[in-house]
């Protein structure tokens, strides 16, 4: 039962939900002022809600969506100042017509420039341009006692650091300045592939290592000699045409569905038919921005389809060395599970950043969607295993269960990251749930 006086909220995945005092300050001063009247208490701050599980859930949530009244961009070099409460697509609309883009785009353009800093996203290009953080010339921070500190690369490069990836637990993040990639076109020339089986999978993706954009969708339901059989998708930007961004309209889901609709039989259904359908049309096309960034933008509220006890993405990374060995295992027992996934996706990734909970390192990354169900944890559990045996770790914005022990064995950095939070935070006024869970500032808050 939702508290008196607080909203009940969740993230993406619609798990977990929980109540929280939800502030929404207007500008800087009115955000100051929240923090040193100290109402909150221990909080967090929240951007778009698209974090899957609960990095944004505390029990009193400060929304950035009212630090909106910056956006400026220097068209000459390509660098834009711009407030942590825009999204991706109202960037887009302001940079496109003049020739510029933003060089990491993940798969919503829905997503808050604080979000995208806070999780230190990644596109279908890390392997070719690193994560979002990388772009970032410099940001503004507040800390917890309302103190505006400004750091990047080479200014307060630890805070920095520690700041990128670290799920807004350093401060609440006011602006950045991004230095942005240069467009000739807002055209894509994409280019699909059909892979029989993860092997062929992995062997075109590495094939095509040099394409600017690639991305794989794997059929894991498939087992013996077709596991893991996929469609990879490769773009490029077009070298002439237009430069006009069209935010495309979303058809919504109205309600969450019944969740017995996804089952084992459904599942292979839809990826049979949709990995049919791909492979009769794989060849070349032309396409828009949006169609190729984010094609799931097209359906509003699409996370509705899991039913109304929501869902849960498990995306890990794996070292190049063990990746197909321990890709091809967790294929196997989500197979074997018969806990078959719509959105299977698979891309190769970049060397590591220096930022210390960034989640992209050099190998692959495998994101999986489950629907919420008491068999599901279990099986989780086991691919934590197989994931730790390899020597990878799991994406802290996709996450909403991971255990303090797997939390630790992936993320080695995380005593360099407590170390530089205790010193500008040392009340811990900025905690969540998962931060609590994983045991980066305790439990109870």
């Amino acid at each position: 039962m939702k508290e008196p006086g607080k909203t009940l909220i969740h993230g993406w995945g619609r798990f977990p939900r929980a109540g929280a005092r939800m502030s929404e300050p207007a500008d800087v001063d009115g955000l100051r002022a929240l923090l040193k009247d100290e109402s909150p208490g221990a909080c967090i701050a929240r951007g778009s809600g698209l974090s899957y599980g609960d990095s944004a859930l505390a029990g009193s949530v400060i929304s950035s969506l009212g630090l909106r009244h910056v956006c400026e961009l220097d068209s000459a070099d390509g660098v834009l100042r711009c407030s942590a409460g825009l999204n991706l697509r109202e960037i887009l609309r302001e940079v496109v017509p003049e020739g510029w883009i933003l060089p990491v785009l993940p798969g919503t353009a829905l997503v808050s420039i604080g979000g995208a800093i806070a999780a230190d996203i990644h596109g279908k290009n890390h392997h070719r341009h690193g994560s979002f953080c990388e772009h970032v010339r410099e940001l503004s921070l507040m800390l917890a006692d309302g103190e505006v500190v400004h750091c990047g690369p080479e200014r307060n490069p630890e805070l920095f650091q520690a700041t990128c990836g670290g799920m807004g637990l350093t401060g609440i993040i006011l602006e950045a300045e991004l230095k942005l990639a240069p467009i000739t076109s807002s055209k894509m020339a994409g280019r699909s592939l059909p892979a029989a089986n993860l092997a062929e999978c992995f062997e075109l993706l590495e094939a095509h290592e040099q394409a600017h954009y690639s991305v794989a969708w794997l059929d894991c339901l498939m087992r013996g000699p077709h596991m893991g059989r996929g469609i990879i998708y490769l773009a490029e930007h077009e070298i002439e045409g237009e430069l006009r961004y069209r935010g495309r309209r979303a058809l919504g889901v109205p309600f969450a569905t019944p969740g017995m609709l996804l089952n084992r039989r459904s599942l292979s259904m839809f990826n049979s038919t949709y990995y049919r359908w791909q492979n009769f049309r794989a060849g070349r096309n032309r396409l828009d921005l949006d169609a190729y960034f984010f094609p799931l933008d097209r359906i509003r509220n699409w996370n509705r389809l899991y039913g109304a006890a929501g869902f849960l993405q498990y995306q890990f990374v794996l070292p190049l060395d063990a990746a197909r060995e321990g890709i091809a295992s967790v294929l196997r027992k989500v197979s074997d599970a018969g806990k078959g996934s719509f959105l299977s996706v698979l891309k190769k990734m970049g060397p590591a950043n220096g930022n210390l909970l960034s989640f992209p390192t050099g190998g692959y990354t495998l994101a999986l969607d489950f629907r919420r169900e008491a068999s599901l944890f279990p099986m989780l559990e086991q691919l934590d295993a197989v994931v730790l045996d390899h020597g990878g770790r799991i994406y802290l914005a996709k996450d909403a269960r991971m255990s303090e022990t797997v939390f630790k064995a992936g993320y080695p950095d995380w005593e360099r990251f407590l170390a530089i939070k205790q010193r500008v935070d040392p009340n811990m006024r900025f905690r969540s749930a998962q931060s609590d869970r994983i045991g980066l500032t305790g439990r109870g808050a």
